[in-house]
């Protein structure tokens, strides 16, 4: 089996991204139930590089998605990993991918298919089961929408990938669906589209259109997308189809098969056989009606199976000439529309006169038993005996066919764990009736919420919805099977501090019961704080610590919860304060105290100097208001004299020594007294 996964990395694919990156090696374990040969590739899609489909600004070019969300530039097709055997390779190439973005709501899945289809030496085709997983969630554009970007040249239909990127997609259209089919068709690919619920109509009717197509319902996570290979390669593989190549003019060619469990159909119904699983043998007759006027050599190309490149045996010009000889002969029943008539005697009715028309209420028995006026008769599992469905019997007789028509059996529901009803209900008429405290089309869904409860005694711990016997946890902050585990919430780097301190440094309070109560988590080292995980690198929540232990030595780890496995990656080397260096305390001491001195001492120099200046600015202005008092007239200023006879005595001297002096002079010589 060949499996090419064709993915959709529009923006709104990001969460879908994340949980199609472990695809590679998950899937190849799976399918080595099925087959020994398994390739897988993969490759992504999202619109063609032009107005209106994506914006052309060289801004959005390089980033088309808004805000600070990071996106890789947009593109067409592009063929990340051609078919491999190496699981793991899938997973790295994928893990490498990042979401793009466009402008309207319709992709251009249709260009990817093509280029995949004709792009075979690229991809990697072999002569196998060629698989096609077209994975979105979205609609599609097909031909004539490249008008709005201003692209009319119909698709050629031809490979044109460069460097594994289409490179036509502003010069040809979008495919048209019948050339699509075509073009399938002619390299043997079976499609499984895998959408969202949203578009499962859409593509159920894509679906009607292409041969050997399936149809899954794409969880809003692509978190089911093998099961969802597995459930749509397993409707594929148990369908046998029929086709073969042009016929010469005026010959047609009628089926009948002989499928499994008795089933026989004709007409156009008779090329196909259902619900066929490996060593089930079916037979299919063909028998040729029409005339031709040559009969000479004739080319007609084999009978093969569709959807694969297994051709019929057998011998094409034997088996015309076989029909030109008896062309014109009378043919036998077997085919279910003979070319001779049977006639009853009278009163009897049927194919081979079986019945009585006093029996019947019509000579048109196959109308009693056709369901809602439909075509098939007894809806092809049973016979129908004088207007009366006649059901029949299976190989195994626990597995019986019922109801008027023999609509209904104990057989076809749906399974769980390839189980039928899970194991947990009956079949009646191909719906399960479920036991007690189950539910779901498969009875698989428990109603037992007892596994849900969590040491509280809550069920989900509060944090959570119990569906199916298990807990859905609200938001991604918790997780665990009963939403206990919240790697973010505070207190987490606490509450594993000692294990981690005693795993990794061999010290600690749980130092001697180390290995009896830390087992409970994977550790991993790194060198230095860089290597730590980051959050934005992480897919699952992710706690940074940052710890001390006795020796006032700080330790740095992070921890997640990833696939429900406690997760802790810590740093080797531990981060220790250095001791104190005596020398430049000590000079800083003395340094201090020399500063502080320096600074107290021209603080008190600015106090006096500024006392000073307040002290000889209070003397001069004293200086300018004095006033003195002499004899014959002469006052100084400010001095008031005695009215006495006597008067004062430093004054009466002053005169008598003074008594020629006057003006100027004078005021000099009292101010030098």
């Amino acid at each position: 089996i060949d499996l090419y996964y064709l993915m959709d990395l529009s923006y709104s694919m990001k969460d879908d991204l994340e949980n199609v990156k472990n695809l590679g090696t998950e899937l190849m374990r799976e399918m080595a139930k099925i087959t020994s040969d398994f390739k897988i590739g993969f490759g992504s899609f999202v619109e063609k590089t032009v107005m209106p489909y994506v914006s052309t600004t060289p801004l959005r070019m390089m980033n088309p998605c808004l805000g600070n969300h990071n996106c890789t530039s947009p593109f067409s097709y592009k063929n990340v990993l051609s078919l491999t055997k190496d699981g793991k390779k899938f997973n790295n190439l994928v893990s490498q991918q990042q979401i793009s973005g466009n402008l309207d709501s319709p992709e251009g899945g249709f260009d990817a298919i093509m280029q995949v289809a004709v792009c075979e030496k690229i991809i990697g085709w072999r002569n196998v089961t060629r698989l096609l997983v077209f994975s979105t969630d979205a609609g599609f554009h097909f031909a004539g929408d490249g008008k709005l970007g201003g692209i009319v040249l119909p698709n050629d239909g031809q490979c044109h990938l460069e460097g594994n990127m289409y490179t036509m997609s502003h010069y040809y259209d979008y495919p048209s669906i019948a050339h699509l089919v075509q073009k399938l068709n002619d390299h043997n690919i079976q499609t499984i589209f895998a959408v969202t619920e949203e578009f499962q109509p859409v593509y159920k009717e894509l679906k009607n259109l292409i041969p050997k197509s399936a149809v899954g319902t794409l969880s809003s996570n692509s978190s089911n997308v093998i099961k969802l290979i597995l459930d749509a390669y397993n409707s594929l593989s148990s369908e046998v189809t029929l086709e073969h190549g042009k016929l010469p003019d005026g010959v047609s060619i009628q089926y009948k098969s002989f499928c499994k469990n008795g089933v026989t159909q004709t007409g156009d119904d008779g090329r196909r056989c259902f619900n066929i699983s490996i060593g089930d043998e079916v037979i299919f007759f063909r028998t040729p009606y029409g005339r031709r006027k040559d009969p000479g050599e004739m080319n007609v190309e084999p009978v093969y199976r569709l959807g694969t490149s297994e051709v019929l045996e057998g011998s094409n010009k034997r088996w015309w000439r076989s029909f030109q000889a008896k062309l014109n002969l009378c043919k036998t029943c077997l085919t279910g529309r003979p070319l001779c008539s049977v006639r009853c005697n009278e009163g009897r009715i049927g194919r081979v006169c079986e019945c009585s028309k006093d029996e019947v209420r019509t000579e048109d028995l196959d109308a009693n038993c056709r369901k809602d006026n439909g075509t098939d008769i007894c809806s092809n599992n049973g016979d129908c005996v004088c207007g009366t469905c006649e059901c029949k019997k299976r190989e195994n007789p626990a597995e019986v066919y019922s109801g008027k028509y023999c609509e209904c059996d104990n057989f076809n529901c749906d399974r769980s764990n390839n189980n039928l009803c899970g194991g947990h209900g009956r079949c009646e008429c191909r719906k399960c009736i479920c036991d007690a405290n189950y539910t779901g089309s498969a009875c698989d869904c428990s109603l037992d919420t007892t596994p849900c409860l969590a040491k509280n005694r809550q069920i989900c711990n509060g944090r959570g919805e119990c569906k199916c016997g298990s807990c859905r946890c609200t938001g991604s902050k918790f997780q665990g099977p009963t939403c206990e585990l919240c790697p973010t919430c505070p207190g987490v780097c606490a509450e594993h501090k000692d294990c981690v301190q005693c795993r990794a440094f061999q010290s600690g309070d749980k130092k001697d019961t180390c290995e009896k109560e830390c087992s409970n988590f994977n550790m991993i080292k790194v060198k230095d704080r860089d290597k730590l995980p980051q959050p934005t690198d992480q897919s699952f929540p992710l706690t940074h610590c940052k710890e001390r232990d006795a020796n006032d030595c700080w330790f740095y780890f992070t921890f997640s919860v990833r696939n429900d496995t406690n997760e802790v990656v810590v740093v080797e080397q531990l981060e220790c304060p250095a001791g104190p260096d005596i020398i430049p305390i000590v000079a800083g001491v003395v340094a201090g105290i020399v500063m502080i001195g320096l600074a107290l001492l021209l603080i008190w120099k600015l106090l006096m100097i500024i006392h000073d200046r307040r002290e000889f600015a209070k003397f001069e202005k004293e200086k300018l208001n004095a006033k003195w008092d002499t004899v014959s007239g002469f006052q100084a200023p400010g001095v008031q004299t005695s009215t006495g006879s006597s008067g004062d005595p430093y004054l009466r001297n002053f005169r008598q020594s003074h008594q020629s002096c006057s003006g100027r002079c004078c005021t000099f010589l009292i101010l030098l007294s």
